[in-house]
C-alpha cells in the first residue's frame, strides 16, 4: 500500500490556493503529504499515522525529501492527535481514508488498519475535521461511492457544505468507481468533474498524465 491511484489522485488535484498549514490524516508512507509539499512551497504540513511501520517509513522519506524543514509526523491516530492539540487548525485538510465499512475484515492487522473503518470512524472524522478547519478552509477526501453518500450526509450534520466533487472513471464508458470530495463552509454552489484514468488497457489518458506529470517520473 505504498503508493495508489487514490493517493496520487488526491495529493496531486487537493486544493487549489497557496496555503499556509495543511494536515495529511492517515498519511501512510508519506506520499499525499510530499506531493503537498511540492505543490504549496510554503504551507507547513503534519501528517498522522497510526500504523507504526508506516509511520517510520514516512518519517525516513519526510526526512530525506527536499521538504523536510516544512513536514511534522505524529505517529498516532487523528483522534490523540487532535486531543493533544485541540486549538490547532489548518487552511487544508485530506485524507485518503480506510473505507471498508462492516465489511469481511481481510487477514492480518496492518491490512485492517489501512483498510477497514467501524460505523463511527467517519462521523469522528468529520466532527474532527469541522473542528479543525480556518474559516476559509476545505477538506479534500478520496472515496468510493458508497462511503462518499455516508460523508456527504455527515458532513452536512456538522454544518460543512460540499464544495466540489470529482468523479473517478477507469474508462470513459464505465461508471465512476471513486469520488474526490471537497468539503468546507463556504455555502456557495458546489462544482462537479470528471477524471478518465485509461483511453484503453495499459494505456492512461492524457488528462490524467497532466495531473500526474509534475510527480510519476513515467509520464
Amino acid at each position: 500500500m505504498k503508493i495508489n491511484t487514490d493517493g496520487v489522485l488526491l495529493g496531486a488535484l487537493a486544493g487549489t490556493a497557496e496555503y499556509s498549514t495543511i494536515l495529511d490524516i492517515g498519511t501512510g508512507t508519506g506520499v499525499i503529504a510530499l506531493m503537498l509539499a511540492q505543490r504549496f512551497t510554503y504551507a507547513r504540513i503534519d501528517a498522522v499515522e497510526i500504523d507504526e511501520s508506516a509511520a517510520i517509513t514516512a518519517g525516513s522519506n519526510f526526512k530525506n525529501s527536499p521538504f523536510a524543514d516544512r513536514l511534522t509526523l505524529f505517529s498516532v491516530g487523528f483522534e490523540d492527535f487532535f486531543a493533544g492539540h485541540p486549538d490547532r487548525k489548518y487552511d487544508l485538510i485530506v485524507s485518503n481514508p480506510p473505507f471498508y465499512i462492516n465489511s469481511l475484515q481481510s487477514p492480518g492487522v496492518k491490512k485492517n488498519l489501512a483498510k477497514h473503518a467501524e460505523d463511527g470512524f467517519f462521523e469522528g472524522l468529520i466532527k474532527a475535521v469541522a473542528s479543525h478547519l480556518t474559516e476559509n478552509g476545505t477538506c479534500w477526501l478520496v472515496l468510493p461511492l458508497e462511503t462518499a453518500e455516508l460523508v456527504k450526509t455527515l458532513a452536512t450534520q456538522y454544518q460543512l457544505r460540499l464544495q466540489k466533487v470529482i468523479n473517478v472513471h477507469s474508462f470513459e464508458n464505465d461508471e465512476p468507481h471513486r469520488e474526490i470530495l471537497a468539503l468546507g463552509f463556504d455555502t456557495s454552489q458546489s462544482e462537479e468533474e470528471r477524471l478518465v484514468i485509461y483511453d484503453e488497457p495499459k494505456v492512461y489518458s492524457r488528462p490524467y498524465q497532466e495531473v500526474l506529470k509534475g510527480f510519476l517520473t513515467i509520464f
